[in-house]
């Protein structure tokens, strides 16, 4: 079926494989801020990023590669931490720029006197940092949100470089962009099956809920989790080591007693020896209790290379998962509809 060149076309009219085949090269992309000047590192005692969904994703990212040495949160609330005030730097980020939750915080947090900076690529958010000239990094707009994490990872960077917090982040993104130019080279539609890593994935998952695991890699597991749920329309799950030990670890062991499940474990060579450790010996401790956790080893020399080429591998095996499921990865009509209702009561 996914050797099927037309069927592929049917069932993804728009090209959303396409678009995950190619999204390294969001890293490439040039932001030129607008707006008035960025505080200084000195004015900062702290970072907070407002975001739902793939919005809030690049935030994920940025938390492991290549960190804060300030406190930094991630709100994914109707309003800002109790902390937050004038020597706060809160980014504002929302793709489509009308996420409710988000222009709510943002409200918040101006109420506060925080300093504040924009990620979007348009709707009313857009319309706010224009009227109150606010930093802003405009991305390319036409996409999903879960489709633009590279856009946005290489924009909140460009912001924080500007506030003097990282130096050469930006053109690292852009260095791991040309080295990972190809890595997708063999997951194309053209190549069949047995030669295609994705495809084999996306079989092991259909019929089945995917529970994926991370330990330096769980924003990588988050986002495979997300794909899952917004481009195959499928139940998915994630967690991250060693926290899984701790609780989900006896979850295995029991109820329910029939387990639809497939597990990935997403382990990095730059993982702690403790966390590689935890992978080894659960899987061996958790045998016969759950399915057989399959290993996928990140390729790349770098932390930020293994984030990377993890995460393309799980946008590209969506999209089959989607193929496979019978449906279009692109559209999410049920949470559009929730959006509308909701502006409705």
């Amino acid at each position: 079926m996914l050797d099927d060149l037309n069927y592929v076309a049917q069932k993804d009219p728009q090209d959303m494989l396409g678009i995950m085949l190619d999204g390294v090269s969001q890293l490439k992309h040039t932001f030129d801020l607008t707006g008035k000047a960025l505080p200084k590192k000195e004015q900062v005692d702290n970072v907070v990023v407002l975001g739902m969904g793939g919005s809030a994703l690049a935030a994920e990212y940025m938390r492991v590669w290549p960190g804060l040495h300030i406190p930094f949160e991630i709100c994914r609330q109707y309003t800002v931490p109790l902390y937050v005030n004038e020597r706060s730097l809160v980014i504002v980020s929302s793709y489509s720029g009308n996420t409710e939750e988000t222009l709510d915080a943002m409200e918040d947090a101006q109420k506060k006197g925080a300093r504040l900076a924009v990620v979007t690529s348009g709707g009313m958010l857009l319309e706010r940092a224009k009227a109150q000239n606010l930093p802003c990094a405009l991305i390319p707009d036409g996409e999903q949100p879960r489709a633009c994490v590279f856009y946005d990872l290489k924009a909140l960077m460009t912001i924080l470089q500007a506030v003097g917090l990282y130096h050469g982040a930006t053109v690292e993104l852009s260095q791991v962009a040309d080295t990972l130019a190809h890595a997708t080279e063999q997951w194309g539609p053209h190549i069949p099956t047995k030669s295609n890593t994705p495809k084999k994935l996306a079989e092991e998952m259909v019929g089945k809920t995917p529970v994926i695991y991370g330990g330096i890699l769980y924003a990588a597991a988050y986002k495979w989790k997300i794909n899952c749920n917004e481009n195959a329309k499928n139940l998915a799950f994630c967690n991250q080591m060693s926290e899984f030990d701790h609780n989900e670890f006896l979850g295995w062991t029991s109820h329910p007693i029939e387990k639809p499940f497939v597990v990935f474990d997403l382990i990095s060579s730059f993982d702690h020896p403790e966390i590689q450790k935890r992978f080894v010996l659960g899987n061996k401790l958790l045998s016969g209790m759950r399915p057989e956790a399959i290993e996928i080893q990140a390729q790349g020399s770098s932390l930020l290379e293994q984030l990377i080429w993890v995460t393309l591998l799980g946008d590209v095996t969506s999209v089959y998962l989607a193929i496979l499921n019978g449906v279009n990865p692109t559209p999410v009509d049920l949470v559009e509809k929730l959006k509308k209702e909701l502006r409705e009561l």
